[in-house]
């Protein structure tokens, strides 16, 4: 796996390439000390992973990671010494397709490390993803009792944060649907993203609580590595198995909940992202006569996911953000709420 540097301070740079280089089957390909020479070296030899800083003279990381992925398209994971002071900026960077963030990584005089196993941890699921492994689980649907009010799924990767601001912002406050996303983001940025999203809409977001129940006019985020289910009582759980699976927390794994305890076929819907995550629930979703619909090509940060969805029939309308919205707004209308 060849893995492209960039950050202008050159302890950081160090830091990485040693941590790189403690990895078999890892190696380096460049390094970029701003972020417009990380989109010309990306253009002239694109790696597997970019590991990109926020901060730096020129060109920032958030303009390079857009920069990169409409020029030259790959795997980006966010490398920056303060992650939780930047947490705007992480979220900026996603929108426009980095995958996650992870705080660089320190050697003392001793050599000892602090964050390297974080890093390469990050760098090992990232590898899985990118290599397209896609698993699949059998599931038994078993309908639960009919529930009171509508409830939205969504499942978003990458680019995911700009397209769920997007709908979010365009829904009324009156929405009465209780909506539940799924975006493959680390557990520590999960409650950040939460207050982001809650900035940018009249509902009221927030991380789902082990055993809450869904409420109508509510948006709920997963909030752990762990997995997010519907369990049978009609209340959200965590879950860590399936342990195999490289997205976590798992859009399929939420789908496929739905499956087995939610009493109604409502909407679903599956966003931009690498991979092929929420692909098969959502398929198996519309055959259980839900209303589906995937993010279309042309607005999507990474046409994987619902690409993939759209490949196996599994969408019932194929839309952009803004018509998402108005989606949901008209589907629940017509059922006179």
């Amino acid at each position: 796996m060849r893995i492209g540097i960039v950050n202008d301070l050159s302890l950081a740079v160090e830091a990485l390439r040693r941590v790189i280089l403690m990895v078999e089957n890892l190696e380096i390909a460049w390094v970029a000390y701003d972020g417009k020479q990380a989109v010309e070296l990306a253009i002239k030899d694109r790696p597997d992973l970019i590991l990109m800083d926020l901060i730096m003279p020129v060109m920032d990381g958030v303009q390079a990671t857009a920069e990169i992925m409409k020029k030259s398209p790959c795997a980006i994971l966010v490398v920056t010494a303060s992650v939780g002071g930047n947490s705007s900026k992480v979220f900026e960077a996603m929108g426009h397709g980095a995958l996650d963030a992870v705080a660089t990584p320190v050697f003392d005089f001793s050599g000892n490390a602090t964050g390297a196993d974080e890093l390469i941890a990050k760098i090992n699921s990232l590898k899985r993803l990118i290599q397209g492994k896609s698993y699949f689980k059998p599931v038994i649907a078993k309908r639960a009792a009919r529930t009171a009010f509508p409830l939205v799924a969504i499942g978003s990767s990458t680019g995911g944060p700009k397209a769920l601001a997007t709908i979010l912002s365009l829904l009324p406050q009156n929405f009465n649907a209780a909506l539940v996303i799924i975006q493959h983001v680390d557990q520590r940025f999960a409650e950040e993203l939460a207050t982001w999203l809650n900035k940018q809409t009249p509902l009221s977001v927030s991380i789902a609580v082990q055993g809450q129940s869904p409420a109508a006019s509510n948006v709920y985020l997963a909030g752990t590595n762990d997995h997010l289910i519907i369990d049978r009582y009609g209340r959200f759980a965590y879950v860590a198995e399936p342990k195999e699976y490289p997205y976590r927390p798992s859009v399929d794994t939420f789908f496929y909940s739905l499956l087995d305890n939610w009493g109604a076929k409502d909407a679903a819907v599956l966003l931009t992202g690498m991979g092929k995550d929420g692909a098969d629930g959502l398929s198996r979703l519309k055959e259980s006569g839900w209303m589906t619909i995937a993010q279309d090509e042309k607005s999507s940060i990474v046409f994987g996911m619902p690409k993939a969805a759209i490949e196996l029939n599994a969408a019932v309308k194929v839309l952009d953000p803004e018509r998402i919205a108005g989606e949901l707004i008209n589907l629940y209308a017509k059922k006179g709420i």
